[in-house]
């Protein structure tokens, strides 16, 4: 059988390349660890919920400064994914999926052995910086290493991912709670995060390689040639006229942020930042407070917490799974607003009859977790990561994460301090006004990144182009 010979005339032809054919084996391995990555950023994120009830305990913390704890990290997070985003494009996606592992190894093991709420809270800084710097890292590699077909279902399966990190939590948990360690789960649980962040660093630095994409448009064609020919193991030949062609120049223009918000890309990143704002906000104010929610409904005790963790978090990864595999069908924005529609309505429902039976109260929250997961939850990172071409996939995907870390304060914070003042029907009644508000922005803009060749833009004349695309209702 003959060889597959790839003939490169200009970076064009390694593009599309990249979007007609299958990925390759080398490539599925690359996904494959890019997703490890994202579950080893959920797990950290959602290790401590379990024992937040004995961490206020033993350090004795004010509903203020357990939610400023559990925001610490958000904030850590929103400044490794802005200044992430800038930095992966502008060093290649490899170098950073390496750099923010260490980091995360780093801060797991320093939290797990915090002896006060200071130290404590530095470690958890740094540890969102790392997820901050990772997500956006992997998600990049993850559509970079997919055709078109299938990137919006590739993307979005960090969704599922993250919901199965956070079930195997409590998984996780369990053993110690039977071996009599409850006072101390919350410690064990996020200095076993290092433990895997140590193993997917390992595997990273072995099998990881650049991205294809990324170095066809930052660096020369007989470079680029290289990454193509270890990815896919077949021939490449740089035609003549190539190298002699000044079309195949490397673009030395540097891009920001502002680029993402001028021309087409303008309601793109509106739509992407409302999206990736709402779903974090009602995600972080509910779904990480799974635990505390569950010993409320349930009774008092950490095997409430733990029972709870697992088995709500399996309807997230049940709905997260189910997006993805309807992602190329309907798309991010449809998807979308179903989830929104469920979202809402769980919380509207549980907030003003949710009270009255225990069962109907799971049943709801359930719902939530479910509509949350199939809809924004897990297309928002995936509106913002499709929705740019390579050249500005970082910083699209960094903002976006960056968005998604504000939403995540406010709900990290907020949920403690409403939910002593308030209680608890009250407060997810309060939050009704999240789902609804991405809702209504997910109707009036509409801009569809699944199906559309983004590669073939040209961000630097973003500016002077109307978006025939995104364009309000």
């Amino acid at each position: 059988m003959k060889a597959q010979v790839l003939e490169v005339r200009s970076r064009r032809d390694i593009v599309d390349f990249i979007n007609s054919n299958p990925i390759s084996s080398p490539g599925f391995k690359i996904i494959l660890l890019a997703l490890a990555g994202v579950f080893v950023d959920a797990y950290d994120f959602t290790s401590i919920g379990i024992g937040t009830a004995q961490l206020q305990q033993q350090f004795g913390l004010s509903s203020v400064q357990l939610g400023s704890l559990t925001a610490i990290m958000a904030v850590g997070s929103l400044l490794g994914a802005v200044f992430g985003g800038y930095y992966t494009d502008k060093f290649g996606r490899n170098k950073m999926f390496l750099i923010d592992l260490f980091l995360m190894v780093f801060a797991a093991i320093g939290a797990a052995l915090s002896p006060n709420f200071g130290c404590l809270v530095f470690f958890r800084l740094l540890m969102g910086i790392g997820v901050g710097l990772d997500i956006p890292v992997a998600l990049s590699f993850i559509a970079e290493f997919s055709n078109m077909k299938k990137k919006g279902s590739n993307v979005t399966l960090w969704c599922p991912l993250w919901f199965s990190a956070a079930s195997i939590t409590g998984l996780i948990a369990l053993p110690f709670y039977f071996l009599n360690q409850s006072e101390h789960i919350w410690r064990w649980s996020v200095g076993l995060g290092g433990v895997f962040a140590l193993i997917v660093l390992f595997l990273r630095y072995f099998y990881m390689n650049e991205s294809p994409l990324w170095a066809a448009h930052h660096l020369s064609l007989e470079e680029s040639a290289k990454v193509i020919r270890k990815t896919y193991n077949i021939q490449v030949k740089v035609l003549p006229q190539a190298k002699s062609s000044k079309s195949t120049d490397i673009s030395k223009e540097k891009l920001s942020y502002k680029a993402i918000f001028q021309g087409k890309y303008k309601l793109r990143t509106v739509l992407a930042s409302i999206i990736t704002f709402t779903q974090s906000m009602e995600y972080f104010a509910v779904g990480f407070y799974i635990p505390t929610i569950s010993t409320i409904l349930f009774g008092k005790g950490v095997i409430y917490a733990i029972t709870g963790t697992i088995v709500f978090n399996l309807f997230g990864a049940l709905g997260g799974f189910l997006g993805s595999s309807l992602n190329t069908r309907l798309g991010v924005r449809k998807l979308s607003i179903i989830g929104f529609v469920v979202a809402s309505v769980g919380l509207l429902l549980m907030g003003t009859v949710g009270n009255s039976y225990v069962g109907i109260s799971a049943v709801l929250l359930a719902a939530f977790i479910f509509g949350h997961a199939f809809g924004p939850g897990s297309q928002g990172m995936t509106m913002a990561t499709l929705s740019y071409p390579t050249e500005l996939r970082g910083l699209g995907a960094g903002f976006g994460q960056g968005i998604t870390r504000v939403g995540s304060i406010l709900g990290f914070f907020l949920f403690p301090v409403v939910l002593a003042a308030a209680g608890l029907y009250n407060t997810l009644l309060l939050l009704a006004i999240v789902p609804i508000l991405g809702l209504i922005a997910t109707l009036l803009i509409k801009w569809e990144p699944v199906g559309q060749d983004v590669e073939n833009e040209n961000p630097a004349a973003a500016s002077t182009q109307k978006d025939k695309k995104a364009v309000m209702a």
